[in-house]
């Protein structure tokens, strides 16, 4: 008899995972069990990126589909790899580590269809460390006023997102730990409709360690805002730029001329240019960026929701 052809999910679920031997058996039944309610022909990857330890099998036992990379890459390249081989319409993507409760998966996805995007933004309820709290404060305070809109979790790895969108701006996402940030910004730039689900998030668990590095990548994820920013909105950046380098050469004149009763002054002149130049640079590179998203825009195909 010919093999029966699996039918295609709707909803595919993406772990990245590094040495999460310890827990990751744990974790991917009770995800099984809230997604399955939702989508019986749901799919489950788990991505091994080069862990040293036996997080493969211990997900292999647990009857997902594991991808391995031969060596570690990154958090963000782990997420590309599973969007990359995603079969479902609605892509759900969160850690291995027991700090996203598997029950708050239908009240993202529920809301799926009127979004695009919806983030799992952590409430003060959950159980995080002081400083990453504080950390996240400044990185949602900087992304909002790049974006132009209130982002109230820019680093939340917990999101359900339509694939579509996800392959559109994949090419962007860093191969670290930031591409929660990357995709937010792109999403929120390009147009799509971004939502967010208050959760609580729990503490890791206790046989489990962050592989974030605080200092390292808080000042990675700094220049990924950055360079978002100057990738879809130029000018958020060489404006206000531009505009304290003219009051700096406008200011040091005058103090040279009330002050030191001295003329103007090739310094005030020269910076004066180079703020007028910035802003030049800022407003050709806000045209090039839409060329590009329009470019962008055009090649991907619009899929309609069934």
């Amino acid at each position: 008899m010919p093999e029966r052809k699996k039918k295609t999910p709707h909803i595919s679920v993406i772990i990245p995972a590094y040495n999460e031997g310890a827990g990751i058996g744990e974790v991917i039944p009770k995800i099984r069990e809230v997604v399955a309610a939702l989508d019986k022909n749901h799919e489950i990857i788990v991505i091994d990126d080069g862990s040293k330890d036996d997080t493969a099998e211990y997900a292999k036992k647990a009857g997902v589909r594991v991808i391995q990379h031969p060596y570690n890459i990154g958090n963000g390249a782990a997420i590309k790899t599973g969007i990359r081989h995603a079969r479902g319409k609605i892509l759900v993507t969160m850690d291995g580590d027991g700090q996203h409760n598997p029950q708050d998966i239908p009240a993202l996805v529920n809301r799926i269809g009127p979004y695009d995007m919806i983030v799992g933004s952590r409430t003060s309820a959950s159980d995080t460390e002081a400083h990453r709290d504080l950390a996240n404060m400044v990185f949602n305070s900087l992304a909002s006023y790049v974006s132009g809109r209130k982002i109230e979790d820019l680093t939340s790895g917990f999101r359900a997102v339509k694939t579509h969108v996800a392959r559109q701006f994949m090419y962007l996402f860093p191969n670290k730990f930031s591409y929660p940030s990357t995709i937010t910004l792109s999403v929120v730039r390009a147009g799509f409709r971004l939502g967010y689900e208050p959760i609580r998030f729990a503490r890791r668990a206790k046989n489990s360690k962050s592989k974030i590095k605080p200092l390292q990548d808080g000042f990675r994820f700094l220049m990924i805002i950055l360079k978002i920013a100057v990738f879809f909105a130029p000018l958020k950046i060489f404006a206000p730029l531009s505009l304290f380098i003219f009051l700096l050469g406008v200011g040091y004149g005058l103090f040279r001329i009330f002050i030191f009763q001295a003329p103007y002054g090739q310094t005030s002149a020269l910076l004066i240019s180079t703020a007028v130049l910035t802003f030049l640079v800022g407003l050709v590179s806000e045209q090039i960026a839409q060329l590009r998203f329009d470019r962008s825009e055009s090649n991907s195909p619009i899929e309609e929701d069934e």
